[in-house]
């Protein structure tokens, strides 16, 4: 017996993945030439499935902020704030995520995943309540474990199921926290925000919102769904990352939370890992910026999101019922859902294989997240490229095609 063995499954999972074709984990692109196209095998590929929502990660200003501050301080930190000390970067980061979001603190990590564990694992405990939508990302559940709280989950965007499960904790003590995304990551879907702050309020509970994938998205300055919902002064915690509107990496936390400032010692994924270099730091500025000063961004995006959402719908494929970034075509099974991912890289589009147990419902989607750096033009080609291998392979008709 090895210590993999217990993974057999998976092993026997991923060669049959592999041996249907191109391997989805296994992807290497020959160049990345801009935030949609790349080549691979020496062919050229639209860029569908990177989270580059805004496509700033060829942006001018973000890559010469970038080269100055490794010219200036180097390439890495080397250490964590706590051993290594702040660099002057790091704080005016926090500051201007502070003033961004209009809040009094700021809390910067080296990724989001990391975000959602040193915050979650600290404002709860043993002896409090974790309540998270179903659908939360692996990194809420894994923030979860590491705190020790008991954790409830409440179904998928159903405020009622949550004032449900409150309730019945009404005489338990400890602290309530709610959990929930802004937009969700496989569907995109975005959360019933107003109701669950109703909930919220009603039930005496605190509320924390991962914005990872509508920061820079939602809302009129670019802050996500608290702000588009209007409920910002309701919400207690927000949580987000660079890696995707603001094409780099990292996480963050704001609040106005008085005793904020305490994370910074309890909160063992920040105290032990090294700080984000320079270079993402200063890139990452210089992106806020951009989402701070042109709210065009946000509109294109919205266009080439629905421009996608509707081309699909019209072909004839199950999509979720939300206009976002993130469109995401429903596969009746995993063997199909494989044949199409690789017939559709095969045709110059790169997307997304989100397969069972990470999709909702167990069905496996053949994901989308569109850029503000598409082109219309770009957006019609992948349709086209779907609409042939839709009917290549038995997914969509011309009769489905006629009624769209």
């Amino acid at each position: 017996m090895g210590l993999l063995d217990k993974h057999l499954g998976y092993s026997q999972a991923y060669e049959g993945i592999r041996s249907l074709g191109a391997d989805p984990f296994n992807v290497r692109f020959d160049a990345v030439r801009s935030p949609t196209e790349a080549e691979l095998n020496d062919r050229r590929v639209i860029l569908l499935g990177t989270n580059n929502y805004l496509g700033l990660t060829f942006d001018p200003d973000c890559i010469d902020a970038s080269a100055e501050a490794v010219r200036t301080w180097g390439t890495g930190t080397t250490g964590s704030r706590i051993a290594n000390g702040s660099f002057g970067g790091h704080l005016a980061m926090e500051k201007e995520l502070a003033k961004f979001y209009g809040r009094e603190h700021a809390m910067v990590f080296t990724t989001g995943y990391q975000a959602n564990l040193g915050v979650l694992s600290a404002l709860v405990g043993r002896g409090d309540h974790l309540i998270l939508d179903a659908d939360s990302h692996a990194s809420i559940y894994d923030g979860a474990r590491l705190g020790h709280s008991e954790v409830i989950r409440f179904r998928h965007n159903d405020p009622e199921d949550l004032y449900k499960r409150l309730r019945r904790l009404k005489d338990a003590p400890g602290e309530r926290l709610i959990v929930v995304e802004g937009i969700y990551s496989m569907m995109g879907d975005v959360a019933p925000l107003k109701e669950i702050v109703a909930v919220k309020r009603e039930m005496g509970a605190y509320l924390l919102v991962d914005e990872a994938h509508s920061m820079g998205v939602l809302g009129d300055k670019g802050r996500g769904l608290a702000e588009a919902a209007g409920v910002e002064a309701d919400v207690d915690y927000i949580v987000g990352t660079f890696s995707k509107s603001l094409g780099a990496i990292g996480g963050f936390c704001v609040s106005d939370d008085d005793a904020f400032d305490i994370l910074r010692v309890v909160s063992r994924p920040y105290m032990f890992t090294a700080s984000l270099p320079p270079a993402v730091v200063a890139s990452t500025l210089a992106a806020l910026k951009r989402v701070e000063e042109e709210p065009a961004l946000r509109t294109r995006l919205q266009a080439n999101s629905k421009r996608l959402f509707d081309g699909l719908r019209a072909l004839g494929f199950t999509t979720g019922d939300t206009v976002s970034p993130i469109v995401a075509a429903v596969m009746p099974d995993l063997p199909t859902a494989l044949t199409a991912w690789n017939a559709l890289l095969a045709n110059g589009v790169y997307l997304n294989l989100a397969m069972p147990p990470a999709t909702p419902d167990n069905r496996p989607l053949l994901r989308s997240s569109v850029s503000a750096a598409h082109t219309f033009e770009q957006i019609d080609e992948v349709l086209a490229v779907f609409e042939m291998v839709g009917k290549q392979i038995g997914l969509i008709s011309t009769e489905q095609r006629a009624l769209g």
